[in-house]
């Protein structure tokens, strides 16, 4: 049986984030918006919007080990990737990226309390994107498809919730992972090659013989090495 969630949608919002953690009253809680006024990524970073986008945070209780959250994002990711297409990749541990390496999308875990917040914010249509960025869609798909396409990526979500952090989709993650293989710097680290994705979500790199695991709450941008790293 499929979980049972609430939706609001709100023409405009500081931060579906913040109105998902508000609006929570026991049952998950999706949140959609048309536009953000302060829409955050990862470690604070600002998210632009773009001509048409989805804008939209879950918010729910789980019954999974707290050291398992972070997973969740990676889940969030797999589930966006599987909903805009096959030719799009995953680069760990936050973002839907082209084949080329522009980014379509981010995701964003938060844990506040005993409720965690998982967000996507997704460029559907963008017909000047900066750089670096690009749109999941060629054309304006209209004003009611981030919302159909918000509820499609929540109940893939949610099953992947009720199957647990054992069963959610990591071998299928780790094959359409776009940082596996590549050379990458992190912070002050690397250059290292990135050769697995573990089992609790940490991105496992290795250089000269010696292999460590990278957390996504404890390195802030991972990126993939140039020639003078």
């Amino acid at each position: 049986m499929a979980t049972d969630y609430v939706v609001h949608h709100l023409d405009r919002v500081a931060s579906t984030q913040d109105e998902a953690r508000t609006r929570f009253a026991g049952v998950p809680c999706l949140v959609t918006a048309t536009e953000q006024a302060s829409g955050r990524g990862r470690a604070g970073a600002s998210w632009l919007n773009a001509d048409r986008s989805i804008a939209a945070s879950l918010a729910l209780t789980l019954e999974w080990p707290h050291e398992q959250f972070p997973l969740l994002t990676l889940v969030g990711g797999l589930a966006a990737r599987n909903l805009f297409g096959d030719s799009f990749r995953l680069k760990w541990p936050n973002d839907v990226v082209t084949p080329d390496g522009a980014k379509v999308a981010g995701l964003l875990t938060e844990h506040i309390d005993e409720v965690v917040i998982i967000g996507l914010g997704a460029n559907l249509y963008w017909a000047d994107p900066p750089d670096g960025a690009a749109a999941v869609m060629a054309s304006d798909p209209g004003p009611e498809q981030p919302r159909a396409l918000a509820g499609q990526w929540v109940e893939e979500m949610l099953e992947a919730v009720a199957a647990g952090p054992a069963d959610w989709g990591l071998a299928e993650y780790r094959a359409c992972s776009a940082t596996l293989g590549t050379m990458v710097t992190w912070d002050d680290g690397g250059p290292a090659v990135a050769v697995d994705v573990a089992d609790d979500g940490g991105l496992v790199v290795e250089s000269n013989g010696n292999r460590q695991v990278l957390r996504s709450g404890q390195v802030r941008t991972v990126r993939a090495a140039t020639l003078t790293d």
